[in-house]
């Protein structure tokens, strides 16, 4: 890995439209020093060098938005379907949990948590030609195409998945994956 030179700093600053005030108030450090370090008349410390690198990364994940990431062709099932059903879309498309939609609007999520419980007290055989909407779950939080990466991101932590709802219908979902996939990009 190659560390970057002060003029590389200081078009990364700029192409981000940060002044100089703006990229040590976040960096934590002084003005004067960021100063410094583009002018080439310092070598910064790697811990400093790591914090403004920080920053940039910050900001350019900023402008990411769910709109970017989210996958528009939406794997889904409705609550009259059986869970034989659900069960062979979920091998199919390797997906260990799916949101329950019916005419467009979120009703419900099913995972495979949900239907292993279901097992615990039936006959597989029971549980096979059941309705999803005999076991399945609460709906998936929703976020607008417009919403922040770092939003979807906090409500990632707790939900497997977010949907993305635009005029009131369901059109895309973003998962854990689709935010890690961000890393390698």
């Amino acid at each position: 890995m190659q560390l970057p030179s002060p003029d590389e700093l200081k078009q990364k600053r700029t192409d981000l439209g940060l002044t100089q005030s703006d990229l040590a108030k976040r960096a934590g450090v002084s003005q004067p020093l960021i100063a410094r370090i583009e002018a080439g008349d310092v070598d910064p410390r790697l811990s400093t060098l790591r914090k403004i690198i920080d920053v940039f990364n910050d900001i350019e994940r900023e402008d990411i938005y769910v709109r970017d990431i989210m996958n528009r062709d939406l794997i889904s099932v409705s609550p009259d379907e059986s869970i034989d059903a659900a069960v062979h879309i979920m091998e199919k498309y390797n997906i260990s949990q799916i949101p329950v939609i019916q005419d467009g609007i979120s009703v419900g999520s099913l995972s495979e948590d949900m239907i292993v419980r279901s097992m615990t007290d039936k006959k597989t055989s029971v549980v096979s030609h059941m309705k999803i909407g005999d076991i399945m779950g609460d709906s998936f939080p929703t976020l607008s195409p417009n919403t922040d990466v770092k939003t979807a991101s906090y409500m990632l932590e707790k939900n497997p998945a977010v949907l993305i709802l635009e005029k009131g219908q369901v059109t895309g979902v973003v998962t854990k994956y689709d935010i890690l996939k961000l890393l390698s990009e």
